[in-house]
Parts: C-alpha cells; sequence; structure tokens
C-alpha cells in the first residue's frame, strides 16, 4: 500500500517536473512541452489504475496552486483557460496507455510503450479538441487545425516515452510488478 503510495506521488511530481522544463518551440511557431511524456510514463510504468491515479494526483496540485502545469502555472485557473480540455484528458489517457500495454505480452518493451502511447495521444487531442472548441466558441474542425501542430511533438515523446519505459525494464526486471 506505502509503495504505491509513494510510486503514485514520485510519478505525479516527475510530470509536474516535465511540465516545467523549457519548451522546444518548432520550426513554425508551435511550443512542445514535456508534460505530455510524464503522462505518457505514467501509463506506461505504473499501468491503467496507478497511472491515472499519478495523473489525478497531479491535477490536484495544480488546483490547489502549485505552479507545475505547463509554463509554471497552478491554481483553479488553469482549469479556466482553453486547454482545460487536455487536462481533464489526461488521466483518461494515463488510464488508456496503462490498458493498452497491459494488453502485450511483453508491455515493457518499446513498441508496446510507444504503441499504448500513441493511443494515449488520440484521447488527449479528442479532449483537447473538444475543449478548444468549447471554450474558444470555434468548431470542431477549427480546434483540431489548433491541435495538429502539436502531434510531430507527441509522437517523439511517445517514442521516447518506449525507449524509457524499456530501458528501466531492462535495467529492473522486476518493475513490471509495479503494474498491478
Amino acid at each position: 500500500m506505502e509503495r504505491n503510495i509513494a510510486l503514485i506521488a514520485l510519478f505525479a511530481a516527475l510530470t509536474g517536473a516535465l511540465a516545467l522544463l523549457p519548451s522546444f518551440t518548432l520550426g513554425f511557431g508551435v511550443p512542445i512541452t514535456a508534460q505530455m511524456l510524464g503522462i505518457m510514463l505514467c501509463g506506461t510504468i505504473l499501468g491503467a489504475r496507478k497511472g491515472a491515479l499519478a495523473v489525478l494526483l497531479y491535477l490536484l496540485l495544480i488546483a490547489v496552486g502549485l505552479p507545475i502545469a505547463a509554463g509554471g502555472a497552478g491554481g483553479l485557473g488553469v482549469f479556466a483557460r482553453p486547454s482545460v480540455g487536455y487536462l481533464i484528458g489526461f488521466p483518461v489517457a494515463a488510464f488508456a496507455i496503462g490498458l493498452v500495454a497491459d494488453r502485450f505480452a511483453r508491455p515493457m518493451e518499446f513498441w508496446p510503450a510507444f504503441f499504448a502511447s500513441m493511443v494515449g495521444i488520440a484521447v488527449v487531442t479528442v479532449f483537447g479538441v473538444i475543449g478548444m472548441s468549447i471554450m474558444l466558441s470555434v468548431t470542431l474542425p477549427e480546434a483540431m487545425g489548433f491541435a495538429l501542430p502539436f502531434l510531430p511533438g507527441d509522437l517523439i515523446k511517445a517514442a521516447i516515452a518506449g525507449g524509457i519505459t524499456q530501458g528501466l525494464a531492462r535495467a529492473r526486471p522486476g518493475l513490471a510488478s509495479l503494474r498491478t
């Protein structure tokens, strides 16, 4: 029990730390943050339930005012921005990532973790596009146009998550037991 709580807290902190890394701006002006990498790792390493709980804890910490959202934001105001759909989608994505990874015989390998992370990207994008559509009063296709430039960066993060997951599993063979 204590181990699970510690792991959930550790991955919530990891996600917050990744969100605070300076963004990398693509050549066409779209900033890419490492926040989604944390969400992916929550799912690939902790599994569906614990991964989602870690992300929910991360969101709770943002809500109470810790400045650990992308760009160093915190507080309830973060949930009133056009990006609120992404935030709502984060725990759902972590759960989906863990669920999809669990369907593979070797979920801690690169390809299962990469594929599961891509499913998480799709989940977050759906939530994010719906949230932007509502918050910005634009159509779903217009909101999708806002989201598309972020997808190449998310695919890179999915590859990084796959590599980290596989590397951790090889370095710590008992790591797969964390998923149960």
